[in-house]
């Protein structure tokens, strides 16, 4: 395939970088991460709820995990702050009866103090002292969190020199920010797994969708190092960068 075609396939996956709720289902199939992490979130969540238990997760993004715990809809809330998702929630998750909240400063939720018994956060911005006050005591808060070496391998390839997004983002730094605010953490781990694109196009729609990350990103103005990841396509079947993972689950 020349280069002017790879140029015309990629632009069409750059156009089509938009994304409902958080659905990567665009590149299912073309891509793989986050596999093989040490621990389930999703079972470590369960394991921390119960039946009464007040929930609020934060940044639910289009409420997709939120749902598919099943917790009465009643004893459930929710905040998000893209406005995307902000109109997606507002349709999916208020007719239920889900208490959603449009809310983008993690340091001012829209909660009274005290307000819950389990507060999830994954993947999105949170605020210690915050979380402190809206839990009631004996409350947990659960989070799984995208580090700050999050994709750099990827990132240097494309846009070399660009500054980390979230230099704070280490379970280093984190875990002290918790214990000073006045959590006792129950769990603390990070992990680094490989990420894997088996074709060009997938990391291009990928690299869009994630500005944050890729700041600057497109295919013309990176054409030339997507056509050397082109080649590794065609040698090794794949582009294999590194995910950066922490978990943390501190008790009030």
């Amino acid at each position: 395939m020349d280069r002017s075609e790879l140029r015309r396939i990629w632009q069409a996956e750059e156009d089509q970088a938009h994304i409902h709720g958080w659905d990567f289902s665009h590149i299912r199939g073309r891509y793989d991460e986050e596999r093989d992490l040490p621990w389930d979130y999703p079972a470590i969540v369960r394991q921390h709820l119960r039946p009464e238990a007040r929930l609020l997760d934060y940044d639910t993004g289009g409420g997709e995990f939120l749902l598919s715990l099943g917790h009465p809809y009643d004893r459930t809330a929710a905040t998000e702050g893209y406005p995307p998702n902000v109109a997606l929630c507002k349709n999916t998750l208020l007719p239920l009866g889900i208490d959603f909240k449009a809310c983008a400063d993690p340091a001012a939720i829209p909660f009274p103090d005290g307000s819950f018994d389990l507060i999830l956060n994954r993947h999105g911005d949170f605020c210690p002292a915050e979380l402190y006050r809206l839990l009631k005591d004996g409350g947990v808060f659960i989070t799984e969190q995208v580090g700050g070496d999050n994709d750099r391998d990827l990132v240097e390839r494309v846009l070399p020199g660009t500054p980390k997004p979230y230099p704070d983002l280490y379970l280093s730094k984190q875990r002290p920010a918790f214990q000073a605010a006045g959590f006792r953490l129950l769990q603390g781990e990070e992990a680094y797994r490989p990420i894997r694109f088996f074709d060009v196009g997938a990391f291009v729609w990928f690299a869009r969708i994630v500005p944050w990350e890729f700041p600057g990103f497109s295919v013309e103005r990176c054409f030339e190092a997507l056509c050397a990841l082109q080649g590794e396509v065609e040698r090794d079947g794949q582009i294999q960068g590194t995910i950066h993972r922490y978990l943390i689950v501190a008790q009030k």
